[in-house]
This record gives structure tokens, sequence and C-alpha cells, in this order.
């Protein structure tokens, strides 16, 4: 079976990834930096949970193409996923996402060609396309423009028609919609896509991105400015205190599972390397990957106050100038291509987050 290196491994998709591609009976090496962003306690548990596995660990950071060299060679596949994740906190953080993720990226398919690796599934994001789809009842399907800090501080949270100004309705994005990153780490995810696209093209290998949505379950990085909006929510009721929602909790996204997340890359990377017969991915292959269901923000903090007996939350009605208004993507072509759907529904999940 295949032997297949995962970068990233440690973390909290990672994990869920590692035990999956087990299940899979895949051969699995780990490559993690264990950066102290993630791992508050210096890697410990990571170390011990893939110990347990049987798994082994090496310690590296990616953009050292030296060591990635020493790991790579015999593997079948990368799974990719170290990046720095999150909206971030300010301009401070730029160089580092991009340092991170876009050279961390270049550094890895530039080993993957050195040590023979044909095949790379990496993990990206439906942030890549900023604002979703909206339409028009006059003009169609339009593309709104950022979204102005007069209107967001006057509570004018929709995006409006950008030429009548008129109200939008939003719908669901598939994979050959225009990329629009509105922040640093969406930008970082739309390099990557291209990179990857680049090293299949240039060396005959296989590349799939798969366009994460919002991902949950045990294990989410908690406590930091990073996480996501989910954990933020259990952090606070396990405080005692009410989930404090943003804007007027009405921002529609897709919330899914990670062990969802997990079987995907599974699935995703079976098709790359042609375990299930004719192959249906070409050089490079992006698909939008959630749970298929329309949620709101205020959705999840309510579901997950409600599976924790907490307070309601508080729509405080402020906001995040990187944030997005609504992006929900239709997961139709990765179920159609390749016959991944989730499993796991929010109510239930979220049980499993708590």
């Amino acid at each position: 079976m295949s032997g297949v290196v995962i970068t990233g491994g440690a973390g909290f998709i990672g994990d869920a990834v590692v035990r999956r591609l087990l299940a899979d009976g895949r051969d699995v090496v780990v490559a993690d930096s264990l950066r102290a962003d993630v791992h508050r306690d210096g890697g410990a548990a990571a170390r011990d949970r893939l110990s347990l596995l049987g798994v082994r660990l090496v310690e590296l950071d990616v953009r050292d193409r030296a060591a990635l060299n020493g790991v790579l060679y015999g593997a079948d596949a990368v799974v990719h996923l170290a990046a720095k994740v999150g909206l971030g906190v300010d301009l401070a953080d730029m160089d580092d996402y991009v340092s991170s993720n876009d050279l961390g990226t270049a550094v890895v398919l530039r080993a993957c060609a050195d040590a023979g690796v044909g095949v790379v599934v990496q993990a990206s994001s439906m942030v890549v396309y900023g604002e979703g789809r909206y339409e028009c009842a006059n003009h169609g399907v339009v593309p709104p423009g950022p979204r102005l800090v007069a209107d967001l501080d006057a509570g004018r949270f929709e995006p409006p028609c950008p030429v009548c100004g008129a109200p939008l309705a939003p719908g669901l994005v598939d994979e050959d919609a225009p990329l629009d990153p509105r922040n640093t780490y969406a930008a970082s995810k739309v390099a990557q896509e291209h990179l990857a696209a680049i090293w299949a093209r240039e060396t005959g290998g296989r590349a799939v991105s798969l366009r994460l949505h919002n991902v949950y379950g045990p294990g989410m990085p908690r406590d930091t400015p990073y996480a996501g909006v989910a954990a933020i929510f259990v952090s606070a009721l396990e405080r005692g205190e009410a989930p404090r929602v943003f804007e007027d909790g009405g921002q529609r996204r897709d919330f899914v599972h990670v062990t969802d997340i997990a079987s995907a890359f599974g699935t995703a990377l079976g098709a790359a390397l042609g375990d299930g017969g004719p192959d249906p991915l070409g050089p490079h292959t992006t698909f939008n990957v959630g749970a298929g269901v329309v949620s709101t923000v205020g959705d999840m903090a309510r579901a997950l106050a409600v599976a924790r007996s907490g307070s309601d939350p508080v729509v405080t009605g402020g906001y995040r100038l990187g944030d997005v208004r609504h992006i929900t993507a239709s997961s139709e072509q990765i179920a159609q291509r390749l016959g991944w759907r989730a499993r796991v529904r929010l109510e239930d999940g979220v049980h499993d987050l708590l």
C-alpha cells in the first residue's frame, strides 16, 4: 500500500487525516514543525498521540528542503496540510502567512520533484472565492465589491449590487467561479493552488487542491486569535459566558465536521493515486469540500449553546474587516466525480466538539 507523508499531520485536521489514512491501510509519516501558535504545550500531546498510533513524526519546518528531501524519498504521495491558518490579526501577520504558506508550499513541491513524488493533495480553502455568489433581481449574477467601513459601522452588513445598489440574493459557488481573495490568508491559499498547478504541469505529477469549508470538531485549536469561530464559541461557553456573535449572526457558512474532511482527503488521495480504477483527475483538480448544508454563524452559536446548556448567544454588531458576509459553495463536483459526501449533521457534530 502507498506510503504517504503528511505535512502538518500533528495538527487538528492532520490528526483526523492520519487516522483515516491508517484505516485505509496507508503507510504514514508525519512531518510537522509543531509551531508554538498551534501547539501550546510544545507538541507533547501530538507526540504522544502519534506514538500511540505507531506513526513516525519528523519534526521539521517545510521550508527546510534538505530536511524534507530526507523524508520524501520513497514516498508515493504527499498530503500537504502545513500552513498558518485563520484570518490573521493585522498586517503584521502578512509576511508570516506568505512565508509559511506560499514559500512552504513551493519548497514542498520542489522537494517532491527532487524525490520523485508524483501526487500531492493539499488543503486549500473556500476563502479563495472572497464573497460568495450573489444575484441581483435587476442585473443577474454580479460580483459584490469589498464592504465599506462606513456601511459596517452603520450595521449595513449585506453587500449591495455594485450596479444599482439593490439587495442581493446569496447562492452557492462552484469551482469555476473567479477567485477573489479578501485577506492575506486567502491570498496565500490562491498562490498555493497556482503553485500546485505549475508543479503538476512541469513534472507530469498530479495535484489536488481541496477547498475546505469551515471545519470543526474535536481537537480544534482553542484560545488563540487564529482559532475558528466554533472553537471561540466553545471557549466562551466553558468559561460560563455567552458566545459573542459578530455582525447580526446571519453570515452564511457551511460547517463541515473534521472526520468528513479526513474522508475527503482519503478519497481524493485514492483517486489521485489511481486506486479506484480509471483515473478521473487531470494534472491539477480543485474540489469544494463542505457539508452541503447552508448554516449561519448564529446557527452554530445557538447549536453549541443548546448542546452545552449555556447562555444564549449575544449578537454584538461588531465586525472584522477581512471577513466576508456569505460564502457557501457547492460540493456537488466531488460528489459526482469521486462519490464523496459529508455524513455528519451539525446537530450531531457539535456534541463531538463539546
